[in-house]
């Protein structure tokens, strides 16, 4: 296996794994220690179908289940499309369309996605339908020592339904949330300046998509402090886009980064991804990273 950097601030090209076969303990550890390093892998051109994405995405953690728009045959892993099908939706068309970072509104919050492109928009022999990243651990890095100071113990509210009502005054298609479904996925808490478990550096864990507030700081000073956050998070000097291709498999670190989907491709444009989203259940395990990674150093 190579692992080679095609960014100074994030991403890197992973050759030289077959996805479809079993990943052995010495690549895992060699992929966990490259996500806390370089935030985004690449594996180009495996065009790998969902129970294989599934295999290969389970040997990080346990994977979320999606409650819709999932494969009928492994439902762990959901599908994200514009492509119409008898007249109805396949996939869910507008999936992370502004900037977040994935179930950081579950208690266990998230560690990686795993997406493979089935279908790429391309226009003028050009790729449409991008994924920004932006490196929250770069980001915290160049903080003022006041602010790391201020906020050292600080904690932050993670609310599921703020992403679904941002993407609803947009103009998305998603239905409000039912009662039932809002008491299954209350709002829940985490540090504000969160250590990353492998690479052991601290990471801004706030994102305009599904933080609400600052729970030491009042209504406005909270605001105040994450429209700063954002701002500082989102310079260019931290961002990178993947510029995708069929058969990329893309893999990025939920704790040390934000993403934001690119919809900058219209509706008969087609883009198709399937996706797994895996929990942080192991990688704050500290005997599962001892084994992992210090067994095969």
């Amino acid at each position: 296996m190579r692992i080679e950097p095609v960014n100074a601030t994030l991403g890197a090209t992973v050759t030289g794994v077959d996805l479809e076969q079993p990943l052995s303990d010495a690549d895992l550890a060699g992929l966990l220690r490259a996500l806390g390093q370089y935030g985004v892998l690449c594996f180009p051109g495996q065009l790998i179908e969902a129970q294989a994405l599934r295999d290969f995405s389970s040997r990080f953690g346990s994977l979320q289940m999606i409650s819709s728009k999932s494969d009928i045959n492994v439902p762990e892993v959901s599908i994200l499309s514009n492509v119409v099908e008898g007249g109805r939706l396949i996939g869910t068309p507008d999936a992370g369309q502004d900037w977040h970072t994935d179930m950081t509104y579950n208690r266990v919050p998230g560690f990686v996605n795993v997406l493979v492109a089935h279908k790429v928009p391309m226009r003028d022999g050009k790729p449409l339908g991008g994924t920004a990243f932006t490196n929250t651990q770069a980001a915290y890095d160049d903080l003022p020592a006041e602010i790391k100071t201020q906020l050292a113990n600080a904690t932050a509210l993670h609310d599921h339904n703020q992403f679904q009502e941002l993407m609803r005054r947009k103009g998305s298609q998603r239905p409000p949330q039912t009662e039932a479904q809002l008491r299954a996925r209350p709002p829940v808490s985490h540090p504000l300046f969160l250590t990353h478990p492998i690479s052991g550096r601290k990471v801004i864990y706030v994102n305009p998509g599904f933080t609400a507030r600052i729970n030491e700081l009042a209504p406005t000073e909270s605001d105040d402090m994450l429209k700063y956050l954002y701002a500082h998070v989102m310079q260019p000097k931290y961002a990178y886009t993947h510029h995708w291709s069929v058969g990329d498999v893309l893999m990025w670190d939920h704790l040390g980064t934000w993403h934001c989907a690119l919809a900058d491709y219209a509706p008969h444009e087609f883009r198709l991804m399937k996706r797994c989203q895996v929990m942080a259940d192991k990688v704050f395990d500290a005997p599962f990273l001892r084994e992992k990674l210090l067994a095969t150093a």
